[in-house]
């Protein structure tokens, strides 16, 4: 069986500026791809052309199996749900959601039956009678979502779609959307900014910098193993450091406290994670996240620790200097 989704040498240029430079990925039936990075990396320009709302300038995209480069977006047989979920007004809750099934064929009573197959699926049964405008924002993206799953598309794509509703609802939809793709035969493409979404939804990261892909691989492997200093970074890693031509990693495994040469404690800072250390270190000041209650010092207090060698990574420093 072909992937859901394959994309070879996609580039998009903006006169001299390349939003997407020869980005190849490829994606199998029930798994989620996150396209991570921070604005301007050319996430949402990837999401664009798989979804035909632009034309490539180079490259092939392949939706199982099938050759849709030159489609426009209505014959691609995609899922799409957009920031601002675009859902009609004018029509309730359910039809909303049978408006694929109808747009492809579906007499009323089959796109309403599915349309309520999809509400179900989503938890939302007991809305399909509501208008829009009476929904909350948790409610409006979930309905987006059915209306996107009602025609059974092979291939859904998210552009962003938790970044308008506030924390706690974000985090109570980020579980909700991680069972629901568990549950789904669709592959997902989520272009996403946060790195705890990609890690919580999807199976695969991209991670994107400069319209290029950076690193691409499972999304627990990306996370523990950043291919370049730039990429642990923007992932949250604390101690990179400038060595020799590249740079290191030190993570957190590799400090072990009670043990080695003594280290002084240049500041100490109370975070909701614990407390974090700043100490003296032959790399400069190393930054180290310990517990308070294995960490708790002050300021000029000497510490003992070690690194354990096997753990630090040598990789590119492909940082921007200052």
């Amino acid at each position: 069986m072909p992937p859901a989704l394959e994309i070879s040498d996609l580039t998009r240029r903006y006169g001299p500026v390349i939003a997407a430079g020869q980005v190849s990925l490829s994606l199998e039936s029930g798994q989620t791809l996150a396209l991570l990075g921070p604005s301007g990396s050319g996430k949402s320009t990837v999401l664009r052309l798989i979804a035909g709302l632009e034309r490539p300038d180079a490259g092939s995209v392949r939706v199982a199996g099938r050759d849709v480069t030159t489609l426009p977006p209505e014959a691609r047989n995609l899922g799409l749900v957009f920031q601002d979920y675009a859902l009609f007004p004018h029509l309730r809750v359910l039809g909303n959601v049978a408006y694929g099934p109808s747009m492809r064929g579906m007499k009323r009573v089959q796109a309403e039956t599915r349309a309520r197959e999809t509400l179900a699926l989503v938890g939302l049964s007991d809305l399909e009678h509501r208008r829009i405008g009476e929904l909350s924002g948790g409610q409006q993206q979930r309905v987006a979502l059915a209306r996107a799953l009602a025609p059974r598309p092979p291939l859904l794509l998210l552009d962003e779609p938790l970044s308008n509703l506030d924390e706690p609802l974000r985090l109570a939809l980020r579980s909700e959307l991680r069972g629901l793709f568990d549950r789904l035969d669709t592959a997902v493409v989520l272009v996403t900014h946060d790195q705890r979404e990609a890690l919580a939804l999807a199976d695969a990261v991209a991670l994107m910098r400069g319209g290029r892909v950076i690193q691409f691989g499972a999304a627990a492997e990306v996370f523990a193993q950043p291919a370049t200093a730039w990429v642990a970074e923007f992932l949250g890693q604390q101690n990179v450091f400038a060595w020799g031509t590249g740079a290191i990693i030190v993570p957190e495994s590799a400090v072990v406290l009670g043990e080695g040469e003594p280290h002084t404690v240049v500041s100490r800072q109370i975070t909701e994670q614990g407390e974090t250390l700043k100490v003296a270190h032959k790399f400069g000041k190393l930054t180290l996240h310990l517990s308070a209650r294995e960490a708790a010092c002050v300021d000029g207090q000497t510490l003992r620790l070690r690194l354990i060698e096997a753990k630090v990574r040598e990789v590119k420093d492909d940082r921007e200097k200052e």
